[in-house]
């Protein structure tokens, strides 16, 4: 089997560490939700080796996300961990609680529902302070940032109609009853954002 490989993953990675490095700054185990090929999980383990970086996903992604760990062999990057998020989520270790969550290009792939259960889940893994970085095309007050990211919404809804870009408002609503406040919103590359709430 080869290793998975999405372009999307190496052209937006220097620009999403970027946000995380400073983010991140003094965390200790990070919950990637929807790691997808692993490239981010690893990209980010090398960049931050003080910082356990834990990948989950569907059951079905872990063997292509594995090859990519296996590869890597970061002792900070420990093997990918199943999670729907409609399901139970992990528990954290008594002696390196997750303290920080980071998402990728994950909202608008899931049902509105399946947003809402990630935020819940999140709201209730992190201890206070810590922060939730979820990177991807948003919309504000039911409008597209761009002509590009309305045609892709068109698109995932063609194919999925559960699927779609997401509306700040929406999330905020899910963010505000799982304890979570939006602290950033910071632009990146390609009309895209990385969005940063933090449980309080």
């Amino acid at each position: 089997m080869d290793k998975p490989y999405a372009p999307a993953c190496d052209e937006n990675k220097g620009p999403i560490l970027a946000v995380l490095h400073p983010l991140f700054a003094g965390r200790r185990q990070v919950l990637e939700i929807g790691a997808g090929t692993g490239q981010h999980a690893v990209h980010f383990a090398r960049a931050m080796p003080q910082l356990i970086w834990q990948c989950s996903d569907l059951p079905a992604q872990l063997s292509g996300i594995g090859l990519w760990l296996a590869e890597a062999a970061l002792t900070n990057l420990p093997p990918a961990l199943a999670l729907d998020v409609d399901g139970d989520w992990p528990e954290p270790t008594p002696d390196a609680p997750f303290d920080a969550a980071y998402s990728a290009n994950t909202a608008h792939i899931m049902s509105l529902p399946q947003v809402e259960h990630m935020f819940h889940g999140v709201g209730a893994l992190l201890p206070v302070g810590a922060p939730f970085a979820l990177y991807g095309p948003f919309s504000y007050g039911g409008k597209h940032t761009s002509p590009s990211n309305a045609d892709f919404d068109r698109s995932l809804r063609a194919r999925n109609p559960s699927s779609g870009v997401r509306d700040l408002d929406d999330l905020n609503g899910f963010a505000d009853a799982a304890g979570l406040v939006l602290e950033e919103d910071i632009a990146m590359p390609v009309n895209n954002r990385t969005l940063v709430w933090r449980r309080h």
